[in-house]
């Protein structure tokens, strides 16, 4: 294999799923059904699975036809939606699971962090929950006593270590597991969501820790929601959908790949309907107030939205600025910032909201349109409801005017001009 250390050809892992059908006309078909379900579930078990519950069976390919190479010393981060088929992967990387199809090579040691403090005992102390968990995960025990020091002062928790773990916060337990996955000695690393936990510093720390893993010429694969951690730690990225490998490349390019199907799905909800009020569409607006999916930096940001309300007073329009990284950089709302609600009339009803001048960088953005009831509560949300792009960041001599939003760790967009709602005919009147 060379370089190569993971080799994936044509890899699929197949479940096979029980449904349950609970209504039956008369007694002796629910007798019948219980009985064909005892046998199910035996032949099952004397075939080596653990059994399947349900009178329907279904097939669901977790994975199809995945294949990958992954060379020593490489930072890969996995990415996709939930249920695309992640964890999955790492449990087969990991030889927790077979694959149904296709196969895997691995040259090396593989260390797994997939549910952080796995093997740990809540009435064992930190010290003996170390040694326990570095024997499961492959260390000997000369391994963990000469390590033992820098696993403690890594997580943190030196003051408890004789505590037992049943006692620790969240984040100390998952500070400790952590700890002794990364200190192990092993050529691949493998973690699952690890950084879902633990403050800002602890996870700066996981950072520096696994790219110091990484230089040593070991290999570290990723997988994260953390769209800036996956950016901060990975050069490439491996993004899977509905099972599917669907972009294997550099990081930047596969953020955008996946940021770009957020909106698709969207799409494919058109939107749904909410409770007092429902989004129909919006759209950005170029200079001449045609629609636009290119944003110049240093012009005002002109965004038309059509809206349905029933009349409920108090509620509002908000926006909220994504970045290609799905983290929000911008807020806006027309009832907090300048006390204007949609009409208290029943009907639908066109705005245009001309938000003043922004500077932003080359690169893909998404807005989330809501209506709501003065940030209280939501009534309709649609995420990336718009998706538009900068070319490149040069806005001249413009002038620009941020105020700083309360509580939402981003910048408050400010309005340009009157928001002014314009009656249209209602869907049911054409």
């Amino acid at each position: 294999m060379a370089d190569t250390v993971i080799r994936a050809e044509g890899v699929g892992k197949k479940f096979i799923i029980g449904h349950r059908v609970e209504q039956h006309a008369l007694f002796r078909d629910a007798m019948v059904n219980g009985v064909r379900r005892f046998f199910s579930m035996g032949k099952s078990v004397l075939k080596g699975s653990g059994g399947i519950a349900g009178d329907e069976f279904e097939e669901f390919w977790a994975l199809r036809d995945v294949n990958f190479e992954i060379k020593r010393g490489e930072l890969v981060s996995i990415i996709g939606h939930n249920g695309a088929g992640k964890s999955t992967l790492l449990k087969i990387l990991s030889r927790i699971t077979e694959p149904t199809t296709g196969r895997i090579e691995i040259d090396g040691r593989v260390t797994s962090l997939l549910e952080v403090g796995t093997g740990f005992h809540p009435e064992l102390t930190g010290r003996e929950n170390v040694f326990l968990n570095g024997a499961i995960l492959g260390m000997t025990r000369a391994e963990v006593r000469r390590r033992f020091d820098e696993i403690v002062a890594f997580a943190g928790v030196e003051k408890f270590i004789d505590t037992p773990v049943k006692r620790y916060s969240v984040g100390m337990y998952a500070r400790l597991a952590f700890a002794v996955a990364a200190h192990l000695e092993a050529e691949i690393l493998v973690i699952d969501e690890v950084l879902a936990v633990g403050d800002a510093e602890f996870q700066a720390r996981c950072l520096d820790r696994m790219s110091e893993v990484a230089n040593s010429g070991r290999t570290v694969l990723f997988v994260s929601h953390n769209l800036a951690a996956v950016t901060a730690l990975t050069r490439r990225a491996l993004v899977l959908r509905a099972g599917q490998l669907t972009f294997d490349g550099p990081v930047q390019a596969a953020l955008a790949h996946y940021t770009a199907t957020l909106g698709k799905t969207a799409e494919r909800l058109n939107w749904g309907r909410g409770g007092d009020s429902t989004l129909v569409s919006a759209d950005l607006l170029d200079a001449d107030g045609k629609p636009t999916e290119r944003f110049v930096p240093g012009m005002p940001l002109n965004v038309r939205v059509v809206v349905e309300t029933t009349g409920m007073p108090g509620l509002c329009l908000e926006f909220t600025m994504r970045d290609e990284l799905n983290l929000p950089i911008a807020f806006y709302s027309a009832g907090i910032f300048n006390q204007v609600t949609l009409p208290t009339e029943i009907g639908r009803f066109e705005c245009t909201i001309v938000l003043e001048p922004l500077v932003l960088a080359a690169g893909q953005y998404a807005i989330d349109i809501a209506t709501s009831f003065t940030n209280v509560h939501a009534d309709h949300v649609v995420d990336n409801a718009l998706r538009f792009f900068v070319e490149t960041c040069s806005p001249g001599k413009s002038s620009f005017n941020f105020r700083q939003s309360l509580g939402t760790g981003s910048l408050a967009m400010a309005l340009a001009k009157p928001i002014e709602f314009k009656p249209l005919p209602s869907a049911s009147t054409g």
